[in-house]
């Protein structure tokens, strides 16, 4: 296949980017996209040039760090992929393909493609883990738990963080990543005695790294790699509206 490639580079934060275009010929149709980039880069430091800065680890679809808009879609056009698992035979030969980083406000690009996603790992800080003493494993496993409900945590719990859902928003938000992160922790009874106040935080983090509000677009679950519903925003929004009516509450009752 002989493709050409459109990649967004900037050399850094503070630096002004350009896309710049570049030659990707003989590639294997059942190469990832990750592999072709690699082949470009090899072609480019042969040449003395600059490669192109992405981020890449497990390269499994699990880790998340694959952060990359190809052609305006996050991820590439394949639902339900991450982009290190997206193939080359998803595209044509000859097929011009444009590569871009995350955009998002809450994301600045540290250079080239690579983003800076670590308000996500705050808004984990801020809440998503369980600290309240439940007892150990075996303890946790006698607790009889819907098969629905398990499903449901479940499904949630496969959130890789990877950011699509925010830079696939139109208003940048990043509540299916944060609802997620609470649907995992809040369903199962280890995570019951804070699941109220571990969604004021979480949510209280998301506004303050700038993350814009959820409006129901849906184009996240569309762009998840895993396929997450907005049906955990909904239940992240009742959580949140009831832990504020709690709060309030209490707040009255301590001035009385």
């Amino acid at each position: 296949m002989n493709l050409k490639l459109r990649v967004w580079r900037q050399p850094g934060p503070s630096t002004p980017g350009r896309m710049v275009t570049y030659d990707a010929v003989g590639i294997g149709p059942d190469m990832s996209f990750l592999e072709m980039l690699d082949v470009v880069n090899e072609r480019l430091i042969e040449r003395g040039e600059v490669p192109i800065a992405f981020d890449h680890d497990c390269r499994e679809g699990i880790c998340g760090s694959c952060s990359l808009m190809i052609n305006g879609v996050a991820h590439g056009p394949m639902p339900g992929t991450a982009t290190c698992q997206l193939h080359m035979r998803s595209f044509k030969d000859g097929a011009v393909i444009t590569v871009e980083p995350w955009r998002a406000r809450a994301f600045p690009v540290l250079r080239d493609l690579v983003v800076d996603r670590s308000a996500l790992d705050r808004i984990i800080q801020a809440g998503g883990y369980i600290s309240a003493p439940t007892g150990g494993a075996p303890d946790g496993n006698t607790i009889l738990i819907p098969k629905e409900t398990v499903d449901t945590a479940m499904d949630a719990a496969q959130c890789i963080g990877c950011g699509a859902c925010v830079a696939a928003c139109p208003n940048g938000s990043a509540s299916l990543f944060t609802a997620s992160k609470l649907a995992h922790l809040g369903l199962l009874p280890q995570g019951q005695p804070e699941r109220y106040r571990r969604a004021l935080r979480m949510v209280a983090q998301m506004d303050i790294e700038d993350f814009g509000g959820c409006t129901l677009y849906g184009e996240c679950q569309d762009a998840c790699p895993k396929l997450i519903s907005i049906d955990t925003i909904t239940r992240m929004n009742r959580d949140f509206l009831k832990a504020s009516l709690s709060e309030g509450r209490g707040a009255v009752a301590k001035a009385d």
